[in-house]
């Protein structure tokens, strides 16, 4: 007896085409990114499903019949959810919410977001472990280098895998939850508390 695998095409939808989609009530738009950087910047009406807690079944619940499209920063993480979505067809919004962007549709962004964005903060937390472990193995003892060696598995992890550990640790510090907390029930509503940008 042979196992039967179903083929899901997934389909690249540009960002004047999602929306038209949203726009006539065609389509639900779903940010897969996580809480703290959906709660940062986002587009109208999207619902935020993060990767790392994505329930395929809750989110058809939730959708009905309604043709559902997928999107986070740049395509890599989304497409991965639409992949566990399934179906003989998954949509996913081209280039991300970058390519949102750079298409120049608007996207709402919180003012209590951070002034350094969580990716950032990212970066220069790393680079300084970097640095220390470099000064470290130099100066005191040369297996202290593999702090340096420790942080730069974790970000190719987070580059290859869309999934970042620090970036998670980072987002719970008290000037980054301020933005998080614009979140309720994974749609933003604070509408007072926001602002357009195109």
């Amino acid at each position: 007896m042979t196992a039967t695998t179903e083929v899901c095409e997934l389909i690249n939808v540009s960002p004047e085409m999602v929306q038209k989609w949203i726009a006539d009530g065609d389509a639900v738009l779903v940010d897969v990114r996580e809480d703290f950087e959906h709660a940062t910047e986002w587009i109208e009406r999207a619902r935020n499903h993060s990767l790392s807690k994505f329930d395929p079944e809750q989110l058809r619940q939730e959708c009905g019949e309604c043709r559902v499209v997928f999107h986070c920063r740049t395509g890599q993480r989304s497409a991965e959810a639409a992949t566990k979505f399934g179906g003989e067809q998954v949509f996913h919004l081209q280039g991300g919410i970058e390519g949102w962007k750079a298409a120049g549709r608007p996207v709402q962004q919180s003012t209590n977001a951070p002034k350094i964005d969580i990716m950032r903060q990212v970066q220069i937390v790393a680079g300084f472990f970097i640095v220390t472990g470099v000064a470290l193995g130099t100066l005191v003892n040369p297996w202290l280098y593999g702090i340096s060696a420790f942080v730069g598995c974790g970000l190719m992890f987070a580059g290859l895998s869309g999934w970042c550990g620090m970036a998670k640790l980072l987002s719970t510090l008290p000037w980054n939850k301020a933005a998080a907390s614009c979140c309720s029930s994974g749609v933003c509503d604070a509408k007072a508390d926001l602002h357009t940008v195109s």
